[in-house]
Parts: C-alpha cells; structure tokens; sequence
C-alpha cells in the first residue's frame, strides 16, 4: 500500500510509465526526493527502506541521452543511464544529511563505471542532486570521505544535477522481497557486504 500511495503522489516529478515527460522538481509537500545511483538498484533499495522516515523507494533510470529507456537498453550501457533509487522521505523524521551517509555505506565510491560483480557504466555510483542544499551536502561528505583514510584509492563518485528519471518496469521494484531467495544469493555472490564489513567493521544487516 505505502508504494501504491506514493506512486500517486510523485507522478509529478518523474515519468510516466508511458514516457511522457515530467519535470523533475522538489515537490511541495513535507515529503522530500532524493536520488542515488549506486550500481544494482535492487541493493539500494533496501538501506533505505530500513530508516525510519522514508516513505517509499521507487527504482528507475537517469542520466542518459535516451528516451523512455527500458531495462534491455540500459543494461547494454549505450543508453548512459544510471541504475538509479528515489527515496522519498519525511524531512521531520531523517534528514539528507542521514540519506547521504547511508549511502555512503553501500556502496564502493573508488569503483568507476562498477560495483562489485556488475561492470558497466550503468553501475556506476552518482548522486544526484534536486537543490542547492543536496548539493552542497553531497560535496561536502565526499571531501569528507576523500581525507578519512578509509579507502587508498581515489574517490570517483559523481555528483550531477537531476534529470529525468524513468521509472523501472514493475518486476524490478522490491525485487528484493518479491525474490528473496535469488536476491540473497546474488548478494552474497556479489562481495558486498564482505566488502562493507571490511571498510566500516560493522554493518547493518541489509
């Protein structure tokens, strides 16, 4: 039910399932948007469904040059998409601030154009920014992690300004709980959270 509402509600910020296009704003609501690329958007959903203030995790595509993009064309990496998570969340209850450090722990920021076991250009990580304040914050927590001492390599994550985000074909939203068994699998053969364990000791159970 909370993802049927939601669907309702953020029509107006993305596109339809049809292609038609909608501007990308931040809605004027006490419910805020924000979107992460961070490779395969079946394991993004989960850190963020888990906080207590986000509403709905809806994954989809940005950040390429083709229209009304499918998963097929996607995942050639010749449409430049992101696979991307919109997390829409009550600002009174989890901030960006939390948003940005929660992804930050679930993904690998020296990894470019892949995250674990997926290559291509449509894994990579980007965080794309709605305003000014998401921005600012983005750049921030990456010079942050830049001068931490937690990783030896370079620091490739982008940070880029919205565009416009497709929503994901229907089997693709909380493949997570739709698929358990398979997701696990994947995620275990995937290193992820061997990798997370190794970099901040501990780790949610996502």
């Amino acid at each position: 039910m909370k993802k049927l509402f939601i669907l309702l509600v953020i029509i107006s910020v993305s596109c339809g399932p049809n292609g038609e296009e909608i501007p990308v704003t931040q809605m004027e609501t006490k419910y805020k948007i924000a979107y992460f690329a961070g490779g395969c958007f079946w394991c993004m959903e989960p850190p963020f469904d888990e906080l207590n203030g986000v509403i709905s995790t809806i994954v989809g595509y940005m950040g390429g040059h083709v229209e009304n993009p499918t998963y097929e064309i996607v995942l050639t990496g010749k449409s430049g998409h992101a696979e991307v998570v919109q997390v829409t969340y009550d600002e009174n209850l989890v901030a960006y601030s939390k948003l940005i450090e929660v992804y930050w722990r679930n993904i690998d920021p020296t990894a470019l154009n892949y995250q674990f076991n997926d290559y291509g250009s449509q894994y990579r990580t980007e965080i794309f920014y709605l305003n000014e304040d998401q921005k600012n914050i983005a750049i921030r927590t990456r010079k942050e992690l830049e001068v931490s001492g937690k990783f030896s390599e370079p620091i490739v994550t982008g940070i880029s300004k919205a565009e416009k985000f497709y929503i994901a074909e229907d089997y693709h939203q909380d493949y997570y709980m739709k698929n358990n068994l398979k997701y696990g699998i994947y995620k275990k053969a995937s290193g992820r959270e061997d990798f997370f364990k190794q970099i901040w000791e501990e780790i949610d159970s996502y």
